[in-house]
């Protein structure tokens, strides 16, 4: 019984519930849109992929401005993906992040984007490997590819390696399955969630704790 414990719990760490997928999918060339998404309120939105999404969901949850995370999947050429396919159709799992402008501006989203992972690991984060893990911001237009850019070249100046994170125009965020929604806040005991994300959210909070809400929402 032990040695079945063991198993399961080195499965769990392994990686975000699931293994690598391969693909062999081309990056799309496409034209980005030209305008920021924004809702009714007047927030805006942005789209980063950084490792599992629970992890990156958690980290921007806790963070000032930020009003609504959302685990979903983008980045690949592929139609409605799901948790078992996403990787396979060119698609990493990524977070809709919606935040309010005149709290927290798109700059400072890429500091926590970067100040929250290991910015020079490939096509993966942690234990969590492969192309579905990759590291991505999405931009949809040309000031915010402008300000990533700008952004990698201040971050490449303290690595010897290559900055990770590919640069890719935004066409469009698939939501994840309802299951993968807020999945360290309904699952704390979970171990990769004790033993993965939390670290790491840790880890972010400890170097910007300006950049923390003081009741989280």
């Amino acid at each position: 019984m032990k040695n079945l414990i063991f198993i399961f719990l080195l499965i769990s760490l392994s990686s975000c519930g699931q293994t690598e997928h391969s693909s062999t999918q081309k990056t799309s060339k496409k034209v980005a849109p030209t305008q920021v998404q924004k809702t009714r309120e007047g927030y805006e939105k942005a789209y980063f992929s950084s490792g599992c999404f629970w992890c990156s969901e958690s980290i921007f949850q806790s963070v000032i401005g930020v009003k609504k995370v959302v685990s979903g999947y983008a980045g690949g050429k592929g139609k409605s993906p799901n948790y078992h396919n996403y990787a396979a159709k060119g698609h990493a799992e990524t977070i809709a992040v919606t935040y309010d402008p005149k709290v927290i501006d798109f700059p400072t989203l890429l500091t926590v984007y970067f100040g929250s992972q290991n910015v020079t690991q490939q096509n993966g984060q942690g234990p969590d490997r492969g192309k579905g893990y990759r590291s991505i911001i999405f931009y949809q237009n040309l000031k915010e590819k402008k300000e990533i850019e700008a952004k990698i070249k201040e971050v490449q100046q303290h690595y010897d390696a290559p900055v990770a994170a590919e640069v890719k125009p935004f066409h469009k965020f698939w939501k994840a399955e309802e299951y993968h929604q807020d999945f360290e806040e309904q699952h704390p005991d979970n171990p990769y969630i004790r033993n993965i994300s939390l670290p790491r959210l840790h880890q972010f909070k400890a170097r910007y704790p300006e950049l923390l809400k003081k009741n989280r929402d």
